[in-house]
């Protein structure tokens, strides 16, 4: 396995990163144009839901074909023809007049950005060390904030300005730039590492893999609901719960996604001094990740006085299931790790799409029994919990050991 040196690292991190910050702006931006979009298309909870997962669908979609093709052609060459849809998709929902157009292009977007961060990873697999794959991962991710942050208060103030429309055309242009950065300084995949003896895996070999199954719950219901809650449903449970304008919930939405760049920013730096103590991914997930929990039942309680701070806590308590990703990749040899990467990528954009959209039936469900407003989502979060507890029970009782 070859290793990039130093600087060519950090330019080939910084390619891939400029794709990542308009996958992620694409991601969340939903959740700040929930209201304008609410209002203009009459969309009530259960296609809002829909409309912000339909990006994880096509995202989840892609994921395992992509792995094939990341192992067998390369990062450079799979994200530079994904990222064509993307911008198609982009031009998509800026002319749509329906919630079904919106939806389809919503599903395009998800599409074309698909291999954004699972082609870095597959890359970095092979071209970096370990202690640098969980750095680069957890600045990836940082990356992945920074579009986060840019999908709020920047997203709010140019609404009056230039209106949503206008906006995804730049977002289109922005994708493209993005591919001429990673045309010109990615290296191309020099084949598949040969080890004497092996043959090419497959993802029978990934799924049965103990470790894959053993994250695979926590994947979905943990992870893939705090990407539920970070880019759609704090949104509206600032707006319609705590009572927020339109502003107010931008800023709470800012001031969650700066609370997960600062922390994956942390993440970067401590985890390789973690590391040489001793701390495994496996007990990092396992004392961590309750916090979280804590934090959930908090906002239940406190209702409509939960607001972006508490959102936020959450958000940043639950980091500690993204330690997860870098592990999947590292349990498989190279020329599977596109495809463990991949194929764990999809449970979790699975997963990001069932708590989105399940989230809403529930809240739609529970008004339609009576319930009040707040109260109809203080209950869809109580089973959001009751799930996330449910499935970190799986991870705890399936170890084969003690605490690692």
């Amino acid at each position: 396995m070859s290793t990039l040196g130093r600087r060519t690292a950090i330019v080939v991190f910084l390619a891939f990163a400029f794709a990542y910050f308009f996958s992620a702006l694409l991601r969340s931006v939903t959740a700040t144009l929930s209201p304008t979009l609410t209002r203009e298309f009459a969309l009530n909870a259960r296609d809002l839901g829909l409309l912000a997962g339909g990006y994880f669908f096509g995202f989840a979609a892609t994921q395992l074909p992509l792995g094939t093709w990341l192992d067998r052609h390369g990062p450079k060459h799979v994200i530079l023809s994904f990222l064509v849809l993307a911008v198609a998709g982009c031009l998509a929902f800026s002319v749509a007049t329906s919630f079904s157009g919106l939806l389809a292009a919503r599903v395009l977007c998800g599409v074309g950005v698909s291999a954004c961060l699972m082609a870095p990873l597959t890359g970095f697999r092979r071209w970096l060390t370990p202690t640098a794959q969980l750095r680069a991962n957890s600045w990836m991710l940082m990356t992945g904030s920074f579009g986060m942050l840019a999908s709020t208060l920047p997203v709010q103030w140019l609404m009056p300005v230039i209106g949503w429309r206008p906006l995804f055309w730049g977002l289109a242009v922005a994708v493209a730039l993005s591919m001429a950065v990673i045309a010109w300084k990615v290296p191309r995949w020099q084949g598949a590492p040969a080890v004497a003896g092996t043959k090419p895996g497959s993802y029978a070999e990934v799924w049965r893999h103990p470790y894959f199954r053993r994250v695979v719950p926590i994947g979905f219901f943990n992870y893939g609901g705090l990407l539920a809650i970070q880019t759609l449903w704090a949104g509206p449970w600032m707006v319609r719960v705590s009572g927020y304008g339109p502003l107010e919930a931008a800023t709470g939405l800012f001031v969650i996604n700066i609370s997960m760049l600062c922390t994956f920013l942390a993440w970067g730096m401590a985890t390789p001094w973690l590391t040489r103590k001793g701390m495994t991914t496996d007990r990092l997930i396992t004392l961590g990740v309750p916090l979280s929990f804590v934090v959930l039942a908090l906002i239940l309680i406190a209702g409509p006085a939960a607001g972006a701070i508490a959102w936020a806590l959450f958000c940043v308590t639950s980091t500690f299931l993204a330690l997860a990703q870098p592990s999947v990749g590292m349990a498989f040899p190279p020329v599977l790790a596109g495809r463990a990467l991949s194929a764990y990528n999809l449970v979790i954009f699975a997963g990001v799409f069932a708590v989105q959209w399940g989230i809403g039936l529930l809240i739609d469900g529970f008004s339609a029994l009576g319930l009040g407003e707040v109260a109809s989502f203080r209950a869809a979060m109580a089973v959001f919990l009751g799930c996330i507890m449910l499935s970190y029970g799986y991870f705890v009782l399936a170890k084969d050991n003690s605490l690692e």
